[in-house]
């Protein structure tokens, strides 16, 4: 995720906390067939020029396009705060 990230939006920041532990026992939508738990829950930051003049709505597609793959396979939760410089 974050090499792909990284080479899609050029961010001057991009945080990305894994907090599927915080979801022991959660069924990652059948991600694993085998049942063991795996990295599906993330809370990501990114602050990127990409991101200027664009709502919020606009920049959250432009993420879910560069993660089209992994939101189809592997990832279950993506929280996502999106930044141009100078946001907070």
């Amino acid at each position: 995720m974050r090499d792909v990230l990284q080479a899609g939006l050029s961010p001057t920041r991009l945080e990305i906390t894994d907090e599927s532990a915080l979801h022991a026992g959660h069924s990652a939508m059948g991600h694993k067939a085998s049942g063991e738990d795996v990295e599906s829950h993330f809370r990501v930051v990114i602050e990127a020029a990409a991101f200027a003049g664009l709502r919020p709505l606009a920049r959250h597609r432009m993420v879910n396009a560069l993660l089209k793959s992994a939101l189809e396979t592997d990832i279950h939760a993506l929280s996502l705060k999106l930044l141009a410089p100078g946001e907070s």
